[in-house]
């Protein structure tokens, strides 16, 4: 088991090396700079920009920034964000929660769902119900985030004004409320994200399940539970589920990073201040340590979510033995 961690472990630290490494080169060969970006006034000549791009070792040659930028990580120092005007790392300590509780709710009632409707379908294959479900869980997994969270937008922020169409929190009410009228104001506005991204992961995770339940089904401890006495519903829920749930589990650990990543697109359209908007703000600003510091992040959670993921298999599982 030791070994295997630690061989996991070096795997995960060269894909966030060497992820890391090539975002900071692509990002610093793109045109333009953050001090063009950040400086783009009449009054600011190009001298003055010059003089802050040395004072920032801008001006330096991409391998001398990498390696002064790996050198400071190592020290806990992400860098200084050009767009925000404050270290990346404050930067982070505000967004990333933000994004932690839009994912996190998200995930788990896309999963929950899923798991159900799988379930669901995969008890009486080929029914109606089965075919119906199919039908809506296709549509549902083709359409684009972007698109399904402006129509999501446009039908429950504007043609029926029932939930607020963007922001974390009401920017004029929210300090005057009760501690309760907060907490309801934040639920009001997480309510359009996180259905964004439930509809749009669930439909996945049920066709997931479904096809993992149905490859179980025809097995010989199936059979042998039905000749027992046992229904058809409480041979699918006592055996054949636990045994279908483990692909799903593999699937929870690789969707984390994949929320990650898919709420940029939800955030930017729903103004949610997380890390998808931040991130997608510094790559139009070319803020080079924060974009950097940002891919990092992400490496760093797919590399812990797949080991997290392989080990659930494990514990579910005493068939596996991790050695």
């Amino acid at each position: 088991m030791r070994r295997y961690l630690a061989a996991r472990l070096l795997q995960a630290l060269g894909v966030v090396i060497f992820v890391t490494t090539f975002a900071f080169v692509m990002i610093h060969l793109a045109p333009g700079d953050p001090i063009a970006a950040a400086l783009a006034r009449p009054n600011i000549t190009d001298a003055m920009r010059q003089e802050w791009r040395t004072a920032y070792g801008l001006d330096r040659p991409v391998g001398e920034q990498y390696v002064r930028w790996v050198a400071n990580t190592a020290r806990g120092n992400l860098g200084f964000s050009f767009s925000h005007r404050r270290p990346v790392r404050d930067v982070f300590a505000d967004a990333l929660p933000n994004t932690l509780l839009l994912s996190g709710l998200g995930l788990v009632l896309s999963f929950a769902i899923g798991i159900v409707v799988g379930v669901v379908q995969a008890e009486r294959p080929g029914s109606g119900r089965d075919r119906w479900l199919g039908r809506v869980l296709l549509v549902l997994y083709s359409v684009p985030d972007f698109w399904l969270a402006l129509v999501i937008l446009m039908v429950f922020a504007y043609r029926l004004p029932l939930f607020p169409p963007g922001g974390m929190t009401d920017a004029v009410m929210y300090e005057y409320l009760s501690p309760g009228g907060k907490l309801l104001d934040r639920a009001r506005h997480l309510v359009l994200p996180v259905m964004t991204l439930a509809i749009l992961t669930a439909a996945g995770v049920a066709r997931f399940q479904r096809g993992a339940l149905l490859a179980v089904l025809p097995s010989d401890w199936m059979r042998t539970a039905l000749a027992k006495g046992l229904s058809w519903r409480a041979a699918v829920a006592r055996h054949a589920f636990r045994n279908a749930l483990l692909p799903v589990i593999t699937l929870f650990g690789l969707a984390v990073p994949a929320f990650a990543t898919g709420a940029i697109f939800v955030e930017k359209v729903f103004s949610w201040p997380g890390m998808g908007l931040v991130v997608v703000n510094a790559i139009a600003a070319r803020d080079y340590p924060l974009v950097t510091a940002g891919v990092m992040l992400l490496s760093v959670l797919v590399a812990a979510c797949a080991l997290l993921a392989d080990l659930a298999v494990a514990a579910a599982d005493p068939r596996i033995r991790l050695g």
